[in-house]
């Protein structure tokens, strides 16, 4: 199940500023993308299942874990990269790269940031 899929800027924004009014711009900026730099208003990234930490350890969240790459998705912000991507680990959050750098990028244990040899803006 798709719980969030493309998004417009209006709606980011609407979303940051709440997480911020909540927790704060550093807390909100380990989960959150600024308005104009979220995956989500490119298309390319969804949020599978529910937006929670409750996904992880179910079976849904292995099975995605170990196909997502089959079908050309990667999981955006893995386990033991948050100091690499700037956001805390989100097993839900996919972002379509095509089969072969997602096979590419699964195979090798990278994340994005270290298979584009790139830096995180909010590293």
């Amino acid at each position: 199940m798709c719980s969030s899929g493309f998004r417009s800027y209006a709606t980011q924004n609407t979303i940051y500023n709440n997480y911020v009014a909540s927790d704060g711009v550093e807390v909100a900026d380990t989960y959150s993308a600024r308005p104009g730099h979220s995956e989500h208003q490119t298309g390319l990234a969804i949020d599978v299942n529910s937006i929670s930490n409750d996904f992880i350890g179910t079976p849904e969240c292995e099975w995605l874990a170990k196909n997502a790459h089959k079908y050309g998705f990667i999981i955006r912000y893995p386990k033991g990269k948050e100091s690499i991507t700037g956001y805390r680990y989100e097993p839900w959050h996919i972002r379509f790269v095509g089969i072969d750098t997602a096979t590419a990028i699964y195979n090798s244990g990278l994340c994005l940031e270290e298979y584009l040899d790139i830096d995180s803006f909010y590293r």
